[in-house]
């Protein structure tokens, strides 16, 4: 195949200028057949089976980088949900699996592990509840480990009981980080709707449904789609859309060609490729720099939804016109401290947490990585999970809440988190109370549209 000199020079600009990246390939391993009648037994497994399956996934990664030129940010990888395979133990702290999940990773070498994960949309499993009640330890004595609850869906409504029970848990959590800003809870997402082939971290876990070992791939590049918005100043939004969608499509044909790579390489099926815009804190790699090139002043102002609801469809149809096996998330983050735009807007007053939860109707997830005053009472915080769970079950789509008290700060101090994480002001919440509605407990029933059957 031969390409022409300006072909050549668009797929430069990509990586050098633009900040083209694959985002992750994680590696998704059952660990169902690790199951055994004692917790050690158990740990013993876990570890045996990732350094089997995975103790090539950091050199394949880095070898494609090489040869390909193409950057691949995060090596990780997910795991069935350990509230699944500790159950069998009858331990009652499940940090013991967290840590030997974390040690293990360390020793392959990946940034993350994902799948210190429980399943409790319609109700909560003695080992889903252990789990959680684990996370506090878990999350504050482990660098890699990333943790997940899935307690909502459109099928089986809203677990208020979890919703309650994971304020209270992100609330300890931040405590026992409590000398790095709660970045405990940067490790923590609680989902409605989570997908089972999710490449992204916190939130990756490998589905009981998945096969026995997959590679996922993450692809991100909001420079690359900003910089293609620039050659379209004065042009009207049908001309907008048809360049995101084409720009989206060159990057995604670019992921699939490293995923299918690194899994042949690796000896294990391609599973799915998420084509998110996915950000980090440098410049020049924002969505929120995305929507204020459609025409807005500063992301958040009025039309803010609008601008970003065109860029995640447009994103998703580009991706699904190049791969057959699109999946995850697919289309934009909206995190608040891993976005240089986002970063600004918050500091310029342009964004609060009330127009962030109207852009999350639209985007990929929900509410991403987004510090809060450190004395915001448990029942609020799981108020904030209950308002994207409702989103997430009645649009029949993925939402999920990432939020961080930070211990002994105020709406206005500057949270750090580091690396990709990055760092924001801490937002205000409202001073308004919601204990009694999240008191109540019990789950608010599915919406009528999820009758299908």
């Amino acid at each position: 195949m031969l390409f022409t000199p300006f072909e050549i020079k668009e797929t430069v600009d990509m990586f050098m200028r633009h900040k083209l990246d694959i985002r992750a390939i994680t590696l998704g391993v059952s660990l169902l057949d690790c199951v055994s009648s004692t917790g050690d037994a158990t740990r013993k497994k876990i570890r045996e089976k990732l350094l089997r399956l995975a103790g090539s996934l950091v050199k394949t990664g880095c070898d494609i980088e090489t040869e390909f030129g193409i950057p691949i940010i995060n090596k990780r990888i997910s795991v069935t949900p350990i509230a699944i395979i500790a159950s069998s133990s009858e331990e009652d702290d499940y940090t013991p699996f967290a840590k030997v999940l974390d040690v293990t990773a360390k020793e392959l070498g990946v940034d993350f592990i994902g799948g210190f994960s429980a399943l409790v949309q319609k109700g909560i499993s003695s080992g889903d509840e252990k789990l959680i009640r684990s996370l506090p330890d878990a999350l504050s004595q482990t660098e890699r480990t990333c943790a997940s609850v899935n307690a909502a869906s459109t099928k089986s409504g809203i677990n208020m009981d979890a919703v309650k029970l994971m304020g209270e848990i992100i609330k300890k959590t931040a405590e026992a980080t409590a000398d790095r800003d709660g970045i405990g809870c940067a490790k923590l997402v609680v989902f409605c709707n989570a997908p089972e082939d999710n490449p992204f971290m916190a939130g990756a876990f490998h589905g009981v449904g998945e096969a026995e070992c997959v590679l996922n791939v993450g692809v991100s590049g909001p420079g690359v789609i900003k910089a293609a918005l620039e050659n379209c100043r004065g042009m009207n939004f049908d001309q907008l859309a048809e360049t995101i969608k084409k720009t989206a499509f060159k990057i995604t044909r670019m992921g699939q060609l490293v995923g299918m790579e690194a899994a042949r390489r690796i000896g294990v099926p391609f599973g799915i490729l998420d084509l998110s815009l996915a950000p980090t804190p440098s410049v020049g790699d924002s969505v929120a720099r995305i929507l204020e090139e459609i025409g807005l002043q500063a992301a958040g102002t009025h039309g803010t939804t609008a601008a970003l609801s065109l860029l995640t469809d447009m994103v998703k149809k580009g991706g699904v016109m190049a791969s057959t096996h699109v999946g995850g998330f697919s289309g934009a983050f909206i995190p608040v401290s891993e976005d240089e735009g986002m970063i600004a807007a918050v500091k310029n007053g342009s964004i609060s947490l009330d127009k962030l939860e109207a852009m999350t109707c639209v985007c990929s997830v929900g509410l991403d990585m987004v510090p809060l005053p450190g004395d915001t009472p448990a029942s609020t915080i799981s108020a904030i999970i209950a308002d994207e769970m409702a989103i997430g079950m009645v649009n029949n789509k993925t939402t999920a809440v990432r939020v961080i008290p930070v211990p002994g700060k105020k709406a206005g101090d500057w949270a750090q988190f580091g690396g990709l994480l990055g760092g924001s002001p801490i937002m205000a919440v409202n001073s308004a109370s919601s204990s009694a509605f999240i008191n109540r407990g019990g789950r608010i029933p599915s919406p009528i549209h999820s009758f299908r059957n």
